[in-house]
């Protein structure tokens, strides 16, 4: 697979993957946090807004690849 493929699959996945991300962290944001603390609203919030980064850091040196 030459390198333009590789950066428009892996565009289409990166983009399908944080919609799919985002609505799975908002259903769990809504199902178990309205009855918490602000404090353990904001660290979820941190943590699920920095998770999303290391799979698509993988699939960004994929798409990359070997020269």
């Amino acid at each position: 697979m030459n390198t333009r493929t590789r950066k428009l699959v892996g565009t289409i996945i990166l983009v399908a993957f944080v919609c799919l991300y985002a609505l799975i962290a908002m259903t769990i944001a809504v199902a178990k946090l309205p009855d918490t603390s602000a404090l353990v609203q904001l660290i979820f919030f941190v943590i699920a807004g920095l998770i999303w980064v290391l799979p698509a850091g993988l699939l960004i040196r994929w798409m990359v690849g070997p020269r």
